[in-house]
């Protein structure tokens, strides 16, 4: 074991700031993934209806690319206003509108607005919550027709990372029983995002 950690050190200490950094969101990619299979194989946590659940092995993932990994601006938004999101359901959530997150994907000059639940800010734990729905031209092909969801955190300065390969379905991809936001227009990337999990529709 001792050897291990000794080799794994030294290659670690020969990689450069910047492949410190690949290796960093790599694993951190496949953290996630691992995470979110372990959610999705556990009847408590899993958006899975009974059929689906007792045949899980896995979602369907892109592999993860690095690409997809990018270093976005971040400037959040000194007056607080409050978006209506359109639903899978009737149901109209409304979210503050929090902040932006500028970046460049394949040649493209790109933003996203972040959102927060007035709802989640009251839940210990989830107060530094930030939800990012996205649509782009994926979807309906390889991905979920209606858009994909990402997770995050209020951050602590201006530049942040902004992983795709940690893009991942509404429950309304699973099952009818959710009632799931869908992504306004303005969070749509003119560009081919195939990371994160896959769409297979069901037969």
């Amino acid at each position: 074991m001792k050897i291990k950690l000794l080799i794994f050190t030294i290659f670690l200490s020969g990689l450069s700031y910047a492949q410190m950094d690949s290796l960093t969101n790599y694993q951190e990619a496949k953290t996630y993934q691992a995470e979110l299979n372990h959610e999705y194989a556990h009847a408590e946590t899993s958006p899975l209806d009974e059929a689906d659940l007792a045949n899980f092995d896995s979602l369907p993932f892109f592999p993860i690319d690095l690409d997809f990994v990018v270093e976005a601006r971040f400037e959040k938004f000194k007056k607080k206003k409050v978006a209506i999101m359109e639903s899978s359901t009737a149901r109209m959530p409304a979210y503050i509108i929090y902040g932006k997150l500028y970046f460049t994907l394949q040649g493209k000059e790109l933003e996203l607005t972040l959102y927060q639940s007035p709802d989640l800010i009251k839940v210990p734990g989830l107060e530094d919550y930030l939800f990012l729905p996205f649509t782009d031209l994926s979807n309906g092909e390889s991905t979920y027709g209606g858009g994909r969801y990402l997770d995050f955190t209020i951050p602590e300065q201006e530049m942040v990372v902004l992983n795709f390969n940690k893009a991942y379905n509404p429950y309304c991809a699973y099952s009818d029983n959710y009632s799931c936001p869908v992504p306004p227009k303005n969070n749509f990337l003119d560009v081919l995002i195939e990371a994160g999990v896959q769409y297979i529709a069901h037969d």
